[in-house]
């Protein structure tokens, strides 16, 4: 089992910045991929970035030259660097991790922008 606990949420303003922490905890023998997800009231659960263990990143096209997630396998922390940020960017924050089969998710980091 793998434990997942997000921090770093909270308000910002448009064209503001705030960086998302995501600590794993419990058997964390090699995680492969971690990422953040995000959902926003009202819609569906959206991939924003995810990072191999590697390092290889993808990110979905709205965050793309905005957010930067980075990942410090020593100490099973992943993070997404939101700069930049819009009202539509407005949503909770999933951590998410993958090892082997199993799909771990943290309880969210709710992300407010708004003036």
């Amino acid at each position: 089992q793998v434990q997942l606990v997000e921090s770093g949420g909270g308000l910002v303003h448009p064209g503001g910045s705030l960086r998302l922490s995501c600590a794993a905890s419990g058997s964390t023998f090699v995680i492969n991929t971690m990422g953040w997800y995000r959902q926003a009231p009202g819609k569906q659960r959206e991939l924003v970035a995810s990072i191999t263990r590697v390092g290889s990143t993808n990110y979905a096209d709205s965050v793309k030259g905005r957010f930067t997630i980075s990942r410090d396998n020593a100490k099973n922390t992943v993070f997404l660097q939101m700069s930049s940020q819009k009202p539509e960017d407005t949503a909770v924050y999933f951590c998410n991790a993958v090892q082997g089969l199993m799909n771990y998710w943290g309880k969210g980091t709710l992300v407010t922008v708004s003036s």
